[in-house]
């Protein structure tokens, strides 16, 4: 077969976050793919980014006092560092917020445009008044028009999945402010994706899994829709040529990431982008994606790609969601596990062959059972795997000076790890890697049958039996040579480090064939077993929420009424009315290193921001603070603390230490409320 090319990328992570396990699925699936397609010679070119525009990053950079690009620097370093960590083996990774992203944007749009895709229209939308801004679907909750949950997304709702127009929402609110949005009207800029329609249908069919492109049908049914692909001013993005105080949606730009990213590349190390870029290439393109962005990427991206004469996506490989112990990530049970947090405590390769051994070509939900997890990776790879080289290395060592002996003892063995090799290339190949983790597993389990009945250490015994131990135990080595080289797109540490054992580059293409008269080196451990309770402390450290937490605790019988702290002397009407208390959203938080108890936080009360200093660092962390809505003694006298001016007090119950409760209002409740 001749060698192909191809650019393989995974959907671009959001800059207003870190990376957690279910990101990390994505970029181990793809990671695998591309290791596996390098390995059996083809050529590969893998990228990606962060996807850095829109009014999320834009709000988040404000509430901690940084410009959006102070932002987005820093959360691309601990990205980078995350997928590094996980052995994630980009050729680059980038960001949207790039000259390159902005150049091909707009090139993009402008093509489009003289085309006659683009038109405008005015439209009535959402805008919160105090904050002065027109507000995304995101940003504004509300009522549900059909069921009548509440607090409910602008868009769509969580409780009977109704989809619905912000506007439709009852009781709506800015989740900026918290003020009741008003309707403005503003004219903008829309892609007609009606026009596609036709090639859409038939194109999804030839690049999706067939259940993806079913799921489509519905949408094709009711008609495709005009793209609002325009975005009002306040907002961090592109600016739209020609049109002031309008940029990109964040969708426009976030696909073209991809172009941007590999075009960088490309600048570096001279490579000719247009060849994978333009119409008629002949190279391969291969996105993955997560189902929850399936819509961008099978309809408008490959409508705009078109629109534009560029080439389209070969396939899109669509995966689903990641559970933990059968439910959703949760904060409070420390299973809404972060990148960061879990390569502080285990391998990255045990989640990488854990994920790879239920992945399958289908977008199904996986499960990170963590009992499971444990069981699997110490049974699998240290107990079959690496303990077949560990049994077996010390005799060819000790024995036979390092080297393998000249035959093997077994050729119905030989013959099972020969006619499995295109199984499992044929199942990386269809992105099947649970099935390439069972045929590898089961040949594993043979090779350790081969070696308990023919007990290498028993024939160590007797001189006599020297050339059959080293016909066993070369025999044993060279099932490890192939299992482990069947697992290095899965398992590239220890693929490296059995390299240097086996003396041998391990060539994928000839994983099954034997090495003889080979000189070994000494075995090395090359994995260690998972340790329970360095599981059990990334749960605990996982645990951010320490409400939620506390609440999931049995709970102690009620205090006797004698134990409450006795009421303070009767006051008046009068006495009461002098306090002014006000609702106001904290908009940034940091630890004042000098001081024992009390966190610096930034208030917005609507009319102003203020800074208060509060005694509850022994039970708040600044980040679980930023958005929420508390109640502050506004006309208290500031006080000017060796740290700065403290400009009121936040009200909270509890006497301290542990018990502290911080007072929380209806989110609906504007900022600067007086509360009466």
């Amino acid at each position: 077969m001749s060698k192909r090319s191809m650019l393989v990328t995974s959907a671009l992570p959001y800059a207003n976050g870190p990376i957690h396990l279910g990101h990390m699925l994505e970029h181990i699936q793809s990671d695998i793919f591309v290791r596996f397609e390098r390995a059996i010679g083809n050529e590969v070119y893998y990228v990606c980014a962060d996807d850095c525009h829109g009014t999320p990053v834009m709000i988040k950079a404000q509430s901690q006092g940084k410009t959006p690009e102070q932002l987005i620097e820093e959360v691309g370093i601990s990205h980078r560092a995350d997928m590094q960590g996980f052995l994630i083996n980009y050729d680059n990774y980038y960001r949207t917020h790039s000259p390159e992203n902005q150049k091909f944007s707009q090139e993009i749009y402008l093509k489009l445009r003289e085309r006659g895709y683009i038109f405008t229209k005015t439209i009535s939308q959402l805008y919160d008044p105090v904050k002065n801004m027109f507000l995304p679907d995101r940003f504004v909750k509300g009522t549900c028009p059909r069921c009548g949950a509440k607090d409910q997304y602008g868009d769509n709702c969580e409780v009977c999945s109704a989809t619905y127009n912000p506007t439709d929402l009852k009781d709506a609110y800015s989740t900026v402010s918290g003020a009741k949005p008003v309707l403005k009207e503003s004219e903008h800029y829309f892609f007609d994706l009606p026009k596609f329609a036709d090639f859409l249908h038939g194109y999804v069919k030839t690049v999706l899994p067939p259940e993806m492109a079913n799921k489509l049908e519905e949408w094709f049914a009711q008609g495709l829709k005009p793209w609002d692909l325009s975005r009002d001013a306040p907002y961090f993005g592109f600016p739209i040529p020609d049109a002031p105080n309008k940029f990109f949606y964040v969708w426009l730009d976030a696909p073209i990431g991809y172009m941007a990213s590999f075009k960088n590349f490309c600048d570096k190390q001279g490579i000719d982008f247009d060849v994978f870029w333009k119409q008629d290439s002949d190279k391969e393109l291969y996105h993955f994606i997560g189902k929850d962005i399936l819509y961008f990427h099978s309809l408008f991206w490959p409508a705009t790609l078109k629109g534009s004469d560029h080439r389209l996506p070969s396939k899109i490989f669509v995966h689903g969601y990641v559970t933990v112990n059968g439910a959703k990530m949760s904060k409070s049970k420390g299973t809404f596990i972060k990148a960061a947090t879990y390569l502080k405590h285990l391998q990255p390769e045990c989640l990488r062959y854990y994920f790879a051994s239920k992945l399958t070509a289908q977008a199904v939900d996986l499960d990170l059972s963590l009992d499971d997890f444990v069981a699997k990776v110490n049974s699998d790879i240290v107990g079959k795997v690496v303990n077949l080289a560990s049994r077996s290395a010390g005799f060819i060592v000790k024995r036979f000076d390092g080297m393998l002996g000249s035959t093997i003892c077994d050729e119905d063995l030989a013959c099972k790890f020969t006619e499995a090799a295109p199984l499992i290339t044929a199942a990386y190949e269809e992105r099947n890697y649970a099935e390439a983790v069972r045929l590898t597993m089961t040949l594993a389990d043979e090779a350790n049958r081969f070696v308990d009945s023919h007990a290498p250490w028993v024939l160590a015994k007797d001189e006599a039996n020297n050339d059959l131990l080293q016909a066993v135990c070369t025999q044993a080595i060279n099932c490890f040579k192939a299992l482990i080289t069947f697992l290095s797109p899965i398992l590239p540490q220890v693929y490296a480090a059995s390299q240097e054992f086996l003396n041998d580059k391990l060539d994928f293409n000839s994983a099954a064939q034997a090495l003889l008269n080979h000189q070994i080196n000494k075995f090395k451990p090359l994995f260690a077993r998972i340790d329970p309770k360095d599981v059990a402390a990334m749960v605990e450290e996982s645990k951010q929420d320490l409400k939620e937490a506390q609440s999931a605790k049995p709970q102690k019988e009620a205090t006797p009424s004698s134990e409450y702290v006795p009421l303070a002397p009767e006051i008046t009407i009068d006495d009461f009315i002098k306090l002014d208390l006000r609702v106001a959203q904290i908009i940034a938080a940091e630890q004042v290193p000098e001081a024992r108890k009390l966190l610096r936080l930034q208030l917005d009360l609507g009319f102003e921001q203020r800074q208060v200093f509060a005694g509850i660092k022994s039970v708040y962390k600044p980040e679980e603070l930023i958005g929420r809505k508390v109640i502050v003694a506004a006309n208290l006298k500031p006080r000017q603390m060796k740290f700065g001016l403290s400009q009121g007090m936040v009200l909270a119950a509890g006497e301290g230490g542990q018990d502290i409760f911080l007072l929380s209002v209806d989110n609906k409740a504007p900022l600067g409320s007086k509360v009466h």
